[in-house]
Order: C-alpha cells, then structure tokens, then sequence
C-alpha cells in the first residue's frame, strides 16, 4: 500500500505533462490570435509579392513574374500555396516560410531555386482551379507548364533569368 507522500508525488508526475501542453497550447492560439487580429494587416502583407521579393534569391523571380503578363495579377501564394482549403493554405504558408527563412540565414539556399515535388503538385492544382473551364477536356496529367514555358519564372517576360 503506497503513503499518501508517494501518491502525491505520483500525482505531480502526471500533471507535469498536462501543464506544459496547456502551455503550450495557449501559447499557440496567443500566436494564432495575434497573428490574425494583432498588426493591422501582418498576414495580408506576408501574401504580397513585394514581401516575397525582400529576399534577394527570389529577385529575380520577382522581376520575372512583374513582366509576365496576366499572371502579374496574381500573388505568389495564388499559384504557389495550397488554396483549396484555408486551414491547408496557412499551414502550407508556415511550413513554406520557415523553410525558406532556414535555408535564407543558413546560407544555404541553391544557386536555382526549383520546385519541390509537393509544389508541382499544388501549382498544378492552382491551375487547373483557375483555368478549370478551360482545361476540363484536356489531359490533366501532364503538367501546365510543360506547354506553357512562359509561365515559369525563368523563361517568362522581357527579362529571361537562366
């Protein structure tokens, strides 16, 4: 049979846990909050181009995809996030945005930017949402840009960026 001092010190080993993940639990939905109601317009700023081009190694993709066009239209996170789902999309935007900061102040970003497997899949996705008129009897299995190599960053508008 434990004392009642085991038992309490069993207890306090129980509560241990509980008490860091509510931690962090409020943590992350103070994080979430002040994220979405805190600085006027953070978020909306963070889905601008400009704030994608601060970064020197997407300039030149930026000074592509400001002379191509009609998708000049469009925000990076248009073609580049997940956007079928807004849950999806932030989580995407987080997971992208910290890894584009790592490898930024690591030093270690490529001498050419690619894309991922996972991000062919979502910007082929985008365009077929966007254009889904014009692409419902066409071949999906291919990708967009296979065809229209204009589109991609490097061989699109007045500045080619090999």
């Amino acid at each position: 049979m434990k004392s009642s001092w085991i038992k309490k010190v069993d207890r306090g080993k129980t509560r241990t846990p509980w008490k860091i993940l509510m931690v962090l639990v409020l943590t992350g939905i103070a994080v979430i909050l002040f994220l979405l109601h805190g600085p006027p317009k953070l978020l909306a700023r963070s889905e601008s181009p400009d704030f994608c081009a601060q970064c020197h190694v997407m300039q030149a993709e930026y000074e592509s995809w400001a002379h191509e066009g009609a998708h000049r239209r469009e925000k990076c996170v248009d073609c580049h996030l997940p956007n079928d789902n807004t849950a999806v999309h932030y989580v995407w935007k987080s997971i992208d945005g910290m890894k584009d900061v790592l490898f930024f102040y690591s030093g270690m970003v490529p001498e050419h930017i690619t894309l991922t497997a996972h991000g062919a899949t979502v910007l082929q996705a985008n365009c077929i949402r966007c254009h889904e008129s014009a692409v419902a009897f066409i071949n999906h299995e291919r990708n967009c840009w296979e065809c229209h190599r204009r589109i991609m960053h490097k061989r699109s508008g007045s500045i080619e960026t090999v």
